[in-house]
């Protein structure tokens, strides 16, 4: 008897050695869920016979509660749902829930259909006050317009909230794609004095071909005010939202080429900056936004959980306020010409510095870390004297009128791949190659008329502009067309760039033309002959013209025709073959 006891104790241990063994979270593998404690307390704070909440631990330490909003809990439930119940980690045991170091979770269905149109996360960092956003903090609603269920991803190993991991490329698994919004604090809850508002207050993400992908996105942003005291007081708010969003951030995906293992590629970004505009009557009412009452008391911080309104502008209202409401200073444009970009909110911008300069915080074009370090363009209206609108111009791209100044620095194979961007993953790095040299096109409007006018090349990157070209003393008058942006919709904003494709590949295949016509092979440039995209003709269609160009001016100059050299510049810088074919 005795041996079989022993016996049956050894497959006992075995089992339980075996079961953590497969514990997902003691393996290499992605956690999608928490590692719930067996042992569990119901409570039933209303005495109406059914729970309202559970009480355990994750990973065998640390406390938790599970809430239930929505009561619908059964004695039997092991865990709360995910349509309307709220999770509190105790993430630091201190035997404080939703207090400085805890992580707390909530959904919220608002229409009682079973499923969560919204959710908040809110990470709390130790205690600090120190004038600023806390970027170890998060205080984060997620609003499911699309109502997939998907919302923001937890590390559940480590518990703590990751918004930036991903599968491959940039299929990532917080909820950027296709429509839908967050709002987002860098914040501790109990830092902020109106939880209604946010610091991206909203981040927009607009689907606009129902294929559950992003093709815009618009961040705006409410800078926020702080006090200058600094403090580890955990009772102490010292930040306050300003009610105005003074930047605003625009992506778009210009081709649409979007698609699984490539779900994000903006390609152009258009940023404001200034006074802004005031979104305080922009009020969203929830119903059942407003958690148990008679929970209140776990809180170290409960003021989320007595809202029933949010405060941002949203889908349908931010196109009209950033161009008909918004007062604003300075305009940037940025254009993704190698293409590599796969973050998930836009084509970061380039800053109006130095074009030579290269590497984060190093003072170049390139100074914003999320910024691609070789192969974008940037246009700079420091003035706003444009109001934002765009052309298409000498080279058939599309530029910000009434920039002053650009910059494009080139990475014509996309070497320096930027991806995703790196930065976040435990550390704060780029992960693309930095190049120690590069290729630089300059741009300049040289007489104030909103149009760039003046082109220098640095080619061999010396850092020295070895050729300029006057487009005025070309003669080539800035006949362009403006599109007035205020005006379009984003969905139309693709017509733009598949017109400024369409004169690209146009113009190219008339510079083969002229270039036959002078004896030129043209045939070097086959992997450019045959593009297979619309950015590809775009690409593909710029580059066979710089070739052909630059062997026609060398034809010209070869055999001292002056004349022939003023007309390919003139056919070049005017997008125009037509004047060689003619001649």
């Amino acid at each position: 008897m005795n041996k079989i006891i022993f016996f049956t104790g050894l497959l006992f241990c075995s089992y339980l050695a075996d079961a953590q063994k497969s514990n997902i979270r003691h393996s290499l593998l992605r956690s999608f869920k928490p590692d719930f404690s067996n042992e569990l307390i119901h409570i039933d704070l209303d005495n109406d016979g059914d729970p309202d909440l559970i009480k355990t631990t994750l990973s065998d330490s640390i406390p938790m509660y599970w809430i239930d909003d929505d009561d619908d809990m059964l004695t039997t439930d092991r865990e709360g749902d995910l349509d309307s119940d709220c999770l509190l980690i105790d993430r630091n045991r201190d035997g404080i829930f939703a207090g400085p170091g805890d992580l707390s979770i909530d959904w919220v269905d608002n229409n009682g259909d079973g499923i969560a149109d919204m959710q908040v996360v809110v990470e709390n960092s130790q205690p600090e006050s120190k004038g600023g956003w806390g970027w170890n903090s998060n205080y984060m609603w997620i609003i499911d317009q699309e109502q997939d269920e998907t919302f923001n991803y937890i590390n559940w190993k480590d518990l703590v909230l990751r918004c930036w991991e991903h599968y491959g490329a940039s299929h990532f698994y917080e909820d950027y794609h296709g429509q839908t919004l967050f709002q987002k604090a860098h914040i501790p809850s109990y830092r902020y004095s109106d939880l209604r508002y946010s610091w991206e207050n909203p981040f927009l993400f607009y689907d606009l071909d129902d294929d559950g992908l992003s093709e815009v996105a618009i961040r705006l942003e409410d800078s926020g005010r702080f006090t200058n005291k600094k403090s580890k007081d955990s009772s102490l708010i010292d930040t306050y939202p300003t009610a105005m969003i003074d930047h605003v951030y625009m992506g778009f995906d210009m081709d649409n080429d979007n698609a699984p293992s490539n779900e994000f590629d903006f390609d152009m970004g258009i940023r404001f900056s200034g006074e802004g505009f005031s979104y305080a009557s922009q009020v969203h009412k929830f119903e059942n936004m407003r958690g148990l009452p008679a929970a209140d008391s776990l809180f170290f911080d409960n003021r989320w959980r007595e809202l029933d309104e949010l405060i941002y502008t949203n889908h349908d209202s931010a196109w009209n306020f950033v161009f008909n409401k918004g007062k604003w200073d300075e305009c940037w444009f940025v254009f993704d010409e190698d293409d590599d970009c796969e973050r998930w909110e836009r084509v970061e911008f380039y800053q109006p510095l130095n074009p030579f300069k290269i590497g984060m915080n190093n003072g170049g074009i390139d100074n914003n870390p999320q910024a691609d370090a070789a192969g974008d363009r940037g246009e700079w209206d420091l003035d706003n004297s444009g109001k934002g609108k765009l052309y298409i111009g000498f080279d058939s791209r599309i530029h910000l009128y009434g920039a002053e100044s650009g910059f494009w620095r080139i990475d014509q194979d996309a070497g320096s791949y930027q991806g995703w961007g790196g930065l976040y993953a435990d550390k704060y790095k780029r992960d693309q190659q930095i190049p120690e040299t590069f290729a630089t096109i300059g741009y300049e409007d040289s007489n104030n008329d909103g149009f760039l006018d003046l082109i220098k090349y640095d080619l061999n990157g010396d850092t020295i502009f070895e050729e300029t070209y006057s487009l005025i003393k070309l003669g080539i008058k800035p006949d362009y067309q403006v599109y007035n942006t205020k005006d379009i919709n984003p969905e139309d904003i693709n017509e733009l760039f598949g017109k400024a494709s369409a004169q690209m590949w146009e113009q190219a295949e008339a510079a083969v033309e002229a270039a036959k016509k002078y004896n030129i092979n043209y045939k070097w440039y086959s992997p450019l002959l045959h593009p297979k995209s619309l950015n590809e003709k775009y690409r593909h269609g710029y580059w066979l013209q710089l070739y052909l160009f630059r062997d026609m001016l060398q034809y010209a100059q070869n055999t001292t025709n002056p004349k022939l050299e003023r007309q390919i510049l003139s056919a070049y810088f005017q997008q125009n073959w037509e004047l060689l074919l003619n001649n």
